[in-house]
């Protein structure tokens, strides 16, 4: 009789430890906001363009770094400072001449974009498209735009702000609100460099 109690009193616990793990994980994701993003670097050894050798400079020579599952925004920004990292997101467009805009890049050196330049160019990375980011994005972080339908893969440049950019939704300068032709598309984005020297 004692025997069958105590099995029974074990498979109670460990029941009981087993919904203790399922709701911290459960807690845990609430939390980290229901997003989970694959993050991987890409093998820069056999390539030695000015853009990895830059690659190599500023993350310490780390030529090869393993595929990492994070979660949330503030994993993606604390991972990009260490290395060069990939995650899904969202990309819209927007003109110099939307409303509220000012015409003026938030970031310096502040381009006038009503001129219709949508480009700027970067000593290391040279021609690169302007994005508008999230604050937690330092301007002059470069970021490379990949499975965009219709576009081949670019470079971009965080050079600008706005107020329904957040996480991992950027905007695409284009010349103006009429040539905007993309709507709100899936993209695969890397941070090739962080912020203006590489890491903030």
């Amino acid at each position: 009789m004692k025997t069958k109690r105590k099995k029974n009193r074990l498979i109670l616990v460990s029941k009981l430890s087993i919904v203790t793990i399922f709701l911290s994980l459960f807690l845990l994701m609430l939390y980290s906001n229901f997003e989970t993003i694959d993050v991987k670097t890409f093998d820069i050894s056999r390539n030695r363009t000015l853009r990895s050798n830059n690659l190599l400079m500023v993350y310490n020579n780390k030529e090869n770094i393993t595929v990492k599952k994070i979660s949330g925004i503030d994993n993606i920004i604390s991972e990009s400072k260490k290395g060069p990292v990939t995650f899904k997101g969202t990309l819209t467009g927007y003109g110099p001449d939307c409303e509220g805009c000012g015409g003026n890049l938030a970031c310096p050196p502040r381009h006038n974009a009503k001129n219709g330049n949508i480009y700027h160019v970067d000593k290391v990375y040279g021609k690169l498209r302007i994005l508008a980011a999230d604050k937690r994005f330092p301007c002059g972080t470069v970021i490379r735009v990949s499975n965009l339908k219709g576009y081949k893969d670019f470079y971009a440049i965080v050079l600008d702000r706005g107020g329904a950019i957040t996480g991992t939704k950027f905007d695409l300068l284009f010349e103006s609100e009429k040539t905007v032709d993309i709507g709100k598309k899936k993209v695969t984005y890397t941070v090739v460099r962080w912020g203006w020297n590489g890491k903030s």
